[in-house]
C-alpha cells in the first residue's frame, strides 16, 4: 500500500489516547515527548480522542501548545462511534506515520484494526490499571487480547511488565521503562515561604502535601485521617490536596467529621501545581494502587522530601530511609508514623530533599528515557 504524500525521510509516530478532561499523569510524558524525539530524527504527533466539546480538551489542547507538541483532536461519541477510525484512518494517512503508539484498551484495540489499512508498526504503553469502575473488568479483558499483537509493550514498572506477561505478551516484546522528569523543567523556583505565601499558607507549622485525582483508589480518606491523628498529638499541620474528582464531597465529609476545616485544603484541579510541590514540607502519596506515578517524581524533582505507599514501580525509585519513606498501602498508623517521623527530623527531610533530586537527576531523567524509546523504534523499523 502506498504511503501518504508527506515526506518519508523522517519516520513518524503517532501516540494515540482516549482521554475525558484534561486527562492524567500520562498526559505528562506524551505532551513532552515529541520536542525531545524530534532531535532524536523521529517526528511525533498526538492524537487525542475526546467527548465532542469536552472543556477539559481546551486546557489539554493549552498544554500541547506550551510543550510544543502536535496534537490532533479527535470527536470521540462512545463506543460505538465509528467515525474514530475513518478520521484516525485519515490522520494516519496524511500524516504518513510510520509507528502507531497507543496508551489505552481502546487506541491498543483500534491500532491493530488500522494496521490492516495503513502499515505501520506497534507499540503501546501500559501506564498501569488502576481505576475501578463496573466497566474495568470489560477494558481490562479488551487489552489483554489486544496486547500480544504488539510489537513492543512498555512497561513502566516492574509489576506491570509481570502483568503482561501473565497476559500472554512474549517476553521478547516486554519493554520495562519506567517514566522521567524533565530536570530542567523541574527545577525549584521559590523558597519554601514564598511559595506559601503566595498560596496564603501560613508560613508557620508545617505543610503535608498532595496531589491525584479525588477517586477511591488514590487513599485520600487515609491520608486525611492521618493528618487528624497529628493534629490530634497537637502537632502544628496542615494538609493541601490538589485535584479533582468523584470524592469531592465524601472527602469534604470526612474532614467536616474530624474538624479539620481549617486544617485541610482541596484545592481542586490546578493547571499548574509547582507552586504547591514548592509550598509541602513533605509530599505524601497515600495510593492504593499506581504504576509509577509522575507526582512523586515531580516531588523528588523539586526537592520535597516524599512518604509514599508501597505500591507497584515506587520501591524501585525509593529506598526506604534513604530518599524517601514507604509504608503500606492502607496502614493509617503507619502513614501518621512515616509523616510525623518526617516532619519532626531536620535532617532527615534534608536527606530526601538531596538524595530524591539526586535519584531522579541519576536514573529517571526524561532526556534518558527518550533516548532508550528513540532505540526501541530504531530496532523496530531496521527490521
Amino acid at each position: 500500500m502506498e504511503r501518504g504524500t508527506a515526506s518519508s525521510t523522517v519516520p513518524v509516530v503517532l501516540d494515540a489516547r482516549v482521554v475525558t478532561g484534561a486527562g492524567g499523569g500520562p498526559e505528562k510524558t506524551i505532551l513532552n515527548s515529541p520536542r525531545f524525539l524530534e532531535p532524536l530524527g523521529y517526528r511525533m504527533v498526538c492524537a487525542y480522542m475526546h467527548p465532542p466539546g469536552d472543556p477539559g480538551f481546551e486546557v489539554l489542547a493549552h498544554r500541547a501548545a506550551t510543550c510544543g507538541a502536535p496534537l490532533v483532536s479527535i470527536p470521540d461519541r462512545g463506543a460505538w462511534d465509528w467515525r474514530v477510525i475513518t478520521e484516525t484512518l485519515a490522520v494516519c494517512r496524511r500524516e504518513n506515520v510510520t509507528v502507531w503508539h497507543g496508551h489505552d484498551y481502546k487506541t491498543n484495540a483500534l491500532g491493530l484494526l488500522l494496521k490492516r489499512l495503513w502499515p505501520m508498526r506497534l507499540v503501546t504503553t501500559v501506564h498501569g490499571w488502576v481505576r475501578h469502575t463496573r466497566r474495568t473488568p470489560l477494558y481490562y479483558r479488551i487489552d489483554q487480547l489486544c496486547l500480544p499483537y504488539y510489537e513492543r509493550v512498555i512497561c513502566v514498572s516492574d509489576d506491570l511488565l509481570d502483568a503482561c506477561l501473565a497476559a500472554g505478551v512474549p517476553a521478547k516484546n516486554c519493554v520495562l521503562l519506567e517514566n522521567g522528569i524533565d530536570t530542567a523543567e523541574y527545577s525549584r523556583l521559590q523558597t519554601l515561604a514564598g511559595a506559601r505565601a503566595a498560596l496564603d499558607l501560613p508560613t508557620s507549622g508545617s505543610v503535608v502535601g498532595a496531589v491525584g485525582r479525588l477517586s477511591p483508589e488514590k487513599g485520600f480518606d487515609v491520608l486525611i485521617r492521618a493528618i487528624g491523628a497529628l493534629v490530634a498529638q497537637g502537632r502544628d499541620v496542615r494538609l493541601v490536596i490538589v485535584g479533582e474528582g468523584d470524592e469531592r464531597a465524601k472527602l469534604e465529609r470526612l474532614v467536616r467529621e474530624l474538624g479539620l476545616g481549617e486544617r485541610v485544603r482541596l484545592a481542586g484541579w490546578q493547571a499548574d501545581v509547582r507552586g504547591y510541590f514548592e509550598a509541602m514540607d513533605v509530599f505524601a502519596l497515600s495510593s492504593l494502587r499506581e504504576g509509577l506515578p509522575n507526582v512523586v517524581l515531580e516531588a523528588m524533582a523539586l526537592g520535597v522530601p516524599v512518604v509514599s505507599t508501597r505500591v507497584n514501580g515506587v520501591p524501585r525509585l525509593i529506598q526506604d530511609g534513604q530518599n524517601g519513606a514507604l509504608v503500606d498501602p492502607g496502614d493509617l498508623n503507619g502513614l501518621t508514623t512515616a509523616l510525623a517521623g518526617v516532619l519532626t527530623n531536620d535532617a532527615r527531610r534534608e536527606l530526601f530533599r538531596t538524595a530524591g533530586r539526586r535519584t531522579v537527576e541519576t536514573r529517571y531523567n526524561f532526556a534518558t528515557r527518550m533516548q532508550r524509546l528513540k532505540r526501541l523504534y530504531d530496532e523496530l523499523l531496521a527490521k
